[in-house]
């Protein structure tokens, strides 16, 4: 059995994957960065890419650090408006994934719980686009419509990111591209 040292520090190839987690976070939305007049589209991305970071790699703080990474990056590279701001796009989704995977071991298997989990990360939207149009000036009757119509938008394409969770961590799992770090199952536990 394994000792828990890997919940204080990152392997390199951990690292390296929440990593390349944050960069096709960015990779996606700047190639999707389309006229597609559907506002939250970028959600499914970052939901998908976040989600795939914690189940992947076990560490409490997995999504997060890939929020932090693709936020300053994004920031840096002046993606979106809002300035500093922005990686609050990337940040507060990951803290709730990172929140809802210590309360939920097994959301990763199941689909309903991957759709709970991506329904709230993506909520945070409103959060950060609420708080943009308050400092640019915006009434706050029309600003609070804006937040909600784009925030329920993102819901919906955050949502939809979250299906392709359980198939793609399975499937990363069984050609041993991640290890499988997760509680087993008590007939899996007994066989062994």
């Amino acid at each position: 059995m394994k000792s828990n040292n890997n919940w204080k520090r990152l392997s390199l190839k951990e690292s390296l994957f929440l990593g390349f987690c944050a960069v096709f976070i960015l990779i996606f939305r700047a190639s999707f960065r389309l006229n597609l007049n559907i506002p939250g589209h970028a959600m499914l991305f970052t939901v998908f890419f976040l989600m795939l970071a914690r189940a992947c790699v076990p560490y409490r703080l997995s999504a997060t650090w890939t929020g932090m990474i693709a936020g300053a990056m994004a920031m840096v590279l002046g993606m979106g408006k809002g300035g500093p701001l922005i990686v609050s796009k990337f940040l507060l989704p990951a803290i709730v994934i990172d929140i809802g995977a210590a309360l939920m071991p097994q959301w990763h298997q199941r689909y309903l719980l991957s759709l709970v989990m991506a329904a709230c990360a993506a909520a945070t939207r409103f959060l950060s686009i609420y708080l943009v149009d308050v400092l640019i000036g915006m009434d706050r009757v029309v600003t609070l419509q804006h937040a909600l119509i784009k925030s329920s938008s993102g819901i919906l394409f955050g949502m939809a990111g979250s299906l392709f969770i359980p198939p793609v961590v399975k499937k990363l799992q069984a050609f041993g591209v991640v290890e499988r770090h997760f509680p087993q199952t008590i007939t899996e536990t007994d066989n062994s």
